[in-house]
């Protein structure tokens, strides 16, 4: 056996399984360990199949030895986020409702997975029903930090963050309405990205037009996430609306942007749109820095997103209310208080607070459009806060200022989750008790590959002192 070990990039992982250094059925017995070993404490991986995750890496070691061709992930141990169907495999979305549920065919996203060669070991899990950015629910329980146990590991694919971190999976895929792939990569110290609406196709959906949710990839590396992108990425009969890039468009060697004139927009709280902790805006100002120092053109500077809470709070209640009035209905009182809450303030809405919420959307991206013809990117704090404690559902303040609810703190994710721009985030620091802190960096509709290869850039920066300066 050669001398990988799971904290190995995927990309030595699929590498070593294509030259025979390592057997797949070897590879999934090394995640297992780690498995065993770290999620009793962190509670990361759900449903795991043990015995069947082997059978299926055994099975992927014959397919190579008979020379068939294979797919990009070819061998790979996979956990699936609890949220995505995947045929023949308990998926609960988190609730007691579908506790036992087992579904009959594959979500999209994980056909394309599954369909480039990984192996499914298990689930990864989720808030109920994936709502909020703290992973806990009634099934399963939660999630924990694998940098400090005691603190949230984020949500809502908390799971996949935790589980990519502590070694237990190479990759990781996940989903970000509000936030769910970059708050849980920032909690736990990884790179997670909300891609452009339409890079990462969606079925089975309820409402295909509708788009604040995007599936998207979560790695260790800016590479290794490319690698996933390029597997999730790509047209689909099914998604009308799925952008016409071919996944392998997005797949490495990636090439750093060059950070010489590079024009940065910084900014810690969007012109004073949300509280920051003032850990949280060290990290992103050092980051300010660190650029500079390598020739980018940093100016403070945030665009007008103005209208973009209102909106992002109407069309996620709507969706809500359209998604799970049903079983709220069908089901009362066994759903956690802040998500009743939240699917009963879509029930009060109006077509014209419908409308007028696309209306803000639109000139929102008319604004932002035209951010970008003076910034080539935009750094702002992914999460307002570092991880907070796991016993707590949500943080009461920051700053000094009250959180209200489950949502107000996390503005910095959601806001720009309404722009319909790629967003991804990058670890930069760490806090004085030594949590992750990472940068969220923004770019263009469309400019996923270019926002990977700007990360590449600010990856290759982050090593100069735990600071990120």
């Amino acid at each position: 056996m050669t001398g990988l070990t799971p904290d190995s990039t995927a990309r030595e992982q699929v590498a070593a399984l294509r030259v025979g250094e390592i057997s797949a059925r070897e590879l999934a017995e090394l995640h297992l360990a780690r498995i065993a070993e770290r999620n009793p404490q962190l509670n990361a991986v759900v449903s795991l199949d043990p015995q069947r995750a082997l059978d299926g890496a055994a099975a992927a070691d014959e397919q190579l030895a008979s020379g068939a061709e294979v797919g990009p992930l070819h061998g790979l141990p996979f956990a699936f986020k609890d949220t995505h169907a995947v045929a023949g495999w308990r998926t609960t979305y988190g609730s007691p409702i579908h506790a036992d549920h087992v579904p009959d065919t594959d979500d999209l996203i994980v056909e394309r997975i599954r369909g480039a060669g990984a192996v499914p070991i298990g689930k990864t899990n989720v808030p109920e029903f994936a709502a909020g950015s703290h992973t806990f629910n009634p099934v399963f329980g939660t999630t924990r930090n694998p940098h400090d146990p005691s603190r949230s590991a984020g949500g809502s694919s908390g799971g996949a963050a935790c589980a990519l971190a502590a070694g237990m999976v190479p990759l990781a895929e996940g989903s970000d309405m509000g936030g769910s792939l970059r708050n849980p990569a920032s909690f736990c110290g990884v790179v997670g990205l909300r891609p452009s609406w339409g890079r990462v196709p969606a079925w089975p959906s309820e409402n295909m037009w509708e788009a604040t949710a995007v599936g998207g990839p979560m790695a260790r590396t800016v590479g290794d996430l490319a690698l996933l992108l390029s597997v999730l990425a790509g047209p689909d009969p099914r998604a009308p609306h799925a952008l016409g890039d071919p996944g392998a468009a997005f797949a490495p060697p990636l090439r750093p942007v060059p950070l010489p004139g590079l024009r940065v927009a910084l900014s810690t709280d969007l012109d004073g749109a949300f509280a920051v902790d003032p850990e949280v805006a060290g990290v992103v100002e050092a980051a300010g820095r660190v650029l500079a120092g390598a020739g980018a053109r940093v100016t403070g500077a945030a665009p007008d997103l103005t209208g973009a809470d209102e909106c992002f709070r109407t069309l996620r209640a709507w969706h809500f209310q359209a998604t799970l009035g049903g079983t709220l209905a069908a089901h009362p009182g066994r759903l956690k208080p802040s998500l009743a809450a939240n699917i009963r303030a879509g029930e009060s809405l109006t077509g014209a607070d419908v409308a007028l919420a696309y209306r803000r959307r639109t000139a929102l991206a008319h604004r932002m459009r035209e951010f970008w013809y003076d910034h080539d990117v935009l750094v702002l704090p992914v999460s307002q806060l570092p991880p907070f404690p796991a016993d707590q559902e949500f943080p009461a303040e920051i700053d000094g200022t009250p959180m209200v609810s489950y949502l107000d703190w996390m503005r910095s994710a959601y806001l720009i989750t309404v722009t319909g721009c790629p967003a991804i985030s990058v670890p930069f620091g760490v806090t004085a008790g030594g949590l992750p802190v990472g940068i969220q960096i923004v770019t263009r509709h469309g400019g996923d590959r270019y926002l990977t290869e700007v990360a590449a850039a600010v990856e290759a920066l982050v090593g100069t002192s735990p600071a990120g300066e």
